[in-house]
């Protein structure tokens, strides 16, 4: 039995969990989003860390959680459906016998069933196109997968996440969180704190900020691959409100 953590998500804390996507008794495969969470500019799925059976929930829709809050607790390598207790199962008699098992075959047939697939002609067929991998973009990709659609997503940059993720607003709160805190260190000495002038390295304030957009711009790209949305880096267009022009990529 192991306890399942919220991993490093970087300067972010108390994130509100906006979606618990297995129940107590669920079984689980490794990588498989177990919560949702949704800080200010950024939604990231907490995946399972391995494959086995919830036992416990330990947190709820609305709930707060920070890096390093228990998730849920997991039974390693428990079979799918059996009971958490000690307690024998009572035996199945034949005619109530609960049907096989898909095969790999069949599961595998159903996983690419629900990916899409390149065409002859070079293009994709697929259920669904969303141009633009922004906050809004990259929702309704998901939210489209997670329906059963097959989905593509058409990015012009090579890092997901829009101009908000990328070069707006999260770069923005990044340096600003470093300048309020630099503010509020002048502020001390009229406490009697002093820490002097403050230093600024430009390129590690600046590579710290990137890495910041980094870790934010990998998860939306993690959570693109666990629902397995095919992202493709280019340009799109439509001719109309329900068609796309043959001839684009």
């Amino acid at each position: 039995m192991i306890e399942v953590r919220v991993p490093d998500i970087g300067d972010f804390k108390d994130v509100p969990v906006i979606e618990v996507l297995v129940k107590p008794g669920d079984r689980v495969e490794k990588e498989q989003p177990l919560v949702t969470l949704e800080s200010d500019k950024a939604t990231m799925d907490v995946p399972s860390p391995l494959a086995g059976t919830v036992a416990q929930l330990r947190v709820k829709v609305g709930d707060k959680v920070s890096e390093g809050s228990v998730i849920l607790t997991l039974e390693a390598g428990a079979e799918v459906g059996r009971p958490l207790s000690t307690q024998p199962e009572p035996t199945a008699q034949p005619e109530a016998a609960a049907p096989p098992a898909a095969t790999r075959d069949e599961r595998r047939d159903r996983e690419a069933a629900a990916v899409p697939r390149r065409t002859a002609a070079g293009g994709y067929d697929c259920d669904v196109v969303v141009l633009g991998s922004g906050p809004g973009g990259y929702s309704a990709a998901f939210r489209a997968a997670d329906l059963g659609q097959r989905v593509v997503l058409v990015e012009r940059y090579k890092a997901l996440g829009g101009v908000c993720l990328n070069v707006g607003c999260i770069p923005s709160k990044a340096l600003l969180h470093v300048a309020s805190l630099m503010d509020e260190a002048r502020a001390l000495a009229a406490h009697g704190v002093s820490f002097g002038d403050a230093r600024v390295e430009i390129e590690k304030l600046r590579a710290w900020k990137e890495k910041v957009v980094g870790k934010l711009s990998g998860g939306v790209a993690m959570m693109a691959k666990a629902r397995k949305v095919e992202v493709v880096t280019g340009e799109g267009s439509s001719a109309g409100p329900t068609r796309y022009p043959s001839e684009s990529a």
